[in-house]
């Protein structure tokens, strides 16, 4: 059914269809909305037999989620920037105690300072904790990928996240399918747990486990994000004879078969990407765009499949790994292991930075043309940079650098 609706309340919806039994949270903008629609259907008995229970903490509703998924529950929780690194040990928790619980993360800035717009620093973060990570483009998307995420974690034991960008697309409103109960249904069988805990049954979880074991309990972690990598595309071919429409897989190409340039990217700057690739191909540039779906497990042999034919390629993220440049980029290397090509990273967007058409068809044009810096941070106010820079050769009490750049830019820090 085709529903005018916020990204927040359709992710919410979907979450129902799916039939969770527990759900726990702790608001966090810009989450906060998911939240709020489950527990107002839980409090007016739209989504039956399902407990939403009050926290204390983001630490706290991933405990009560893990808890709640040893028991043998359908399990959700959702998150964002701070709420996820606040959760972080219980995070790890859950992917090394092979649950499969279901968190929607809506991505946001990590501060300091602080920053409540989006950028992907948050997901990146725990991008080792042994979580599948899935990228939502669209709305559209990001409602689909829920319904495949609990089916995914379910086979496999193990928990997924779903990463939507924040604001971009938890409160945009738009139009969405909103599949029916039935449709579900028919995607998603009723939770059967791998382990749960059973009074008659008594095992302990979460043991102490010496070097003796180690290794290989984390080689499993590793071995099942490997066979994720096999069920992710078959998932997503279901799910398309199901409701009729692709979402999902592990990477999605756009005008790349006969590319000489290509951007690899994930998220909802995909759409802004494919637009201006439609405008520079009408100019007769050959470049295209390869989205991420899956982050981990990451798609090495399809990326490399979709990218060696290509003379160049830009990686363009959303985060910043701090002294070295690009976190994906690092990824598309490894894929690309003696593949001889050009590589560029690109950091935008960071803060909720827009990153606009004129933006991207400016530095896709010096990529093309090979003028461009392996890393680049787009739309970069060096002029500013320079001045704090500056200011602290000059004086030892230089002051606090956000402060200092607000100031020099003429911003007045809001009072809180």
């Amino acid at each position: 059914m085709l529903k005018q609706i916020e990204g927040s309340r359709a992710v919410a919806e979907a979450v129902a269809l799916c039939r969770p039994e527990v759900i726990c949270a702790y608001p966090i903008s810009p989450q906060t909305h998911i939240v709020e629609a489950l527990g107002e259907m839980c409090r007016t008995g739209a989504l039956p037999g399902c407990e939403f229970i009050n926290v204390e903490s983001e630490f706290a509703a991933m405990s009560v989620a893990i808890g709640a998924s040893a028991a043998g529950a359908r399990s959700y929780t959702a998150t964002a920037s701070q709420g996820l690194l606040f959760m972080a040990e219980a995070v790890f928790n859950a992917s090394g105690l092979g649950l499969p619980i279901v968190m929607t993360v809506a991505n946001r800035a990590i501060g300091a300072p602080i920053n409540i717009w989006n950028d992907h620093s948050d997901s990146m973060s725990m991008r080792d904790c042994g979580w599948i990570q899935l990228f939502a483009e669209t709305n559209q998307e990001a409602l689909d990928l829920h319904i495949q995420a609990f089916r995914l974690a379910e086979e496999l034991s193990l928990p997924v996240m779903v990463c939507m960008d924040g604001f971009i697309l938890t409160h945009a409103v738009e139009r969405v399918d909103m599949p029916s109960l039935e449709q579900v249904r028919a995607f998603l069988p009723p939770y059967v747990p791998r382990q749960v805990l059973d009074p008659a049954e008594p095992v302990s979880i979460g043991a102490m486990v010496g070097p003796e074991a180690f290794m290989e309990v984390r080689y499993l972690a590793h071995a099942k994000q490997i066979q994720a990598l096999g069920l992710i595309p078959e998932f997503a071919a279901d799910f398309r004879k199901t409701f009729g429409r692709d979402s999902g897989g592990l990477v999605r190409a756009y005008r790349c078969d006969d590319a000489e340039t290509i951007v690899v990217a994930l998220g909802s700057v995909v759409g802004t990407i494919q637009d201006v690739v439609d405008e520079m191909r009408e100019g007769g540039v050959k470049i295209g765009v390869l989205a991420i779906k899956s982050f981990r497990p990451f798609p090495l042999v399809e990326v490399r499949e979709i990218l060696q034919h290509a003379r160049r390629v830009v990686v363009l993220e959303k985060t910043l790994a701090v002294g070295i440049g690009g976190v994906m980029s690092m990824n598309v290397r490894m894929a690309l292991t003696q593949v001889a090509l050009k590589g560029y990273t690109v950091i935008a967007g960071l803060g909720g930075r827009p990153i606009t058409k004129a933006s991207l068809h400016r530095l896709f044009a010096d990529a093309h043309a090979d003028r461009l810096e392996h890393l680049t941070f787009l739309d970069l106010d060096r002029k500013v940079v320079e001045r704090v820079l500056d200011r602290e050769r000059e004086t030892r009490r230089s002051g606090p650098i956000a402060e200092n750049i607000l100031r020099d830019l003429g911003v007045v820090a809001a009072r809180i």
